[in-house]
């Protein structure tokens, strides 16, 4: 068995790597090295294996009415079974969930977070075998800034004043799981061109971030422990 860290990072279009562009979309996904996975990876050095499950609009744990493959809770057991053995899962999601047609809260949005909590402190096992849960990590997602195409800024109605709260929510909610918690708005803020997504330097600087993050949960004894 390797004996390397195995990390899950489990979130949207700012884990897919999205490439900001003014008109919206189409677009392109930054390069590994470029997204904040790589650089994450990169900090780290050989002692990790980076596992990447970032898919554009994903949410929580809501229900896209034009899209089912949408809801986080829906795929995130399997994923996690899929690639057991996992040592820690990194969950950044919550900006989608602000949308609208969704109608949740910030502490509704916590409140769908926490249930993928739920299922990666449960999630040891998988299929035919018994590997323990992983860690668990959730990051909220920094707010939104102004969005030039009025596309986008339908679709996110009301969500920069939610994005907001989201650090705040998210914080209090991993406290009360006891997991462990990192605001990327303490980091970086969302200047990519479009208002939502991450530049080549967004991405650099908080995967640095993040990379302290985890070495700082691996160094822990058992009796350290959130």
């Amino acid at each position: 068995m390797s004996d390397k860290k195995s990390v899950l990072c489990f979130g949207d279009s700012l884990t897919w790597g999205w490439i900001p562009v003014v008109e919206g979309s189409p677009t392109l996904r930054y390069p590994y090295e470029k997204r904040w996975t790589g650089a994450m990876a990169a900090e780290l050095g050989q002692g990790y294996h980076i596992i990447e499950e970032g898919l554009s609009a994903r949410t929580t744990s809501a229900d896209d009415p034009n899209d089912p493959r949408l809801n986080g809770s829906q795929y995130l057991p399997s994923a996690i079974a899929s690639h057991l053995p996992l040592d820690l899962v990194i969950i950044m999601l919550g900006t989608n969930d602000t949308k609208p047609f969704f109608n949740r809260t910030p502490y509704d949005i916590a409140y769908g977070m926490a249930k993928l909590v739920g299922q990666v402190l449960t999630g040891g096992g998988g299929v035919g075998t018994t590997y323990p849960a992983p860690k668990c990590l959730v990051i909220a997602p920094p707010p939104l800034t102004p969005m030039p195409h009025p596309y986008f800024q339908g679709m996110f109605g009301g969500g920069h004043e939610k994005t907001a709260e989201l650090g705040q929510q998210y914080r209090a909610m991993a406290d009360f799981m006891k997991i462990d918690f990192v605001d990327a708005s303490d980091f970086i803020t969302t200047d990519g061109c479009d208002g939502i997504h991450f530049t080549t330097q967004n991405n650099i600087d908080l995967g640095v971030a993040i990379a302290s993050k985890v070495k700082e949960i691996f160094a822990r004894t058992p009796a350290e422990a959130v």
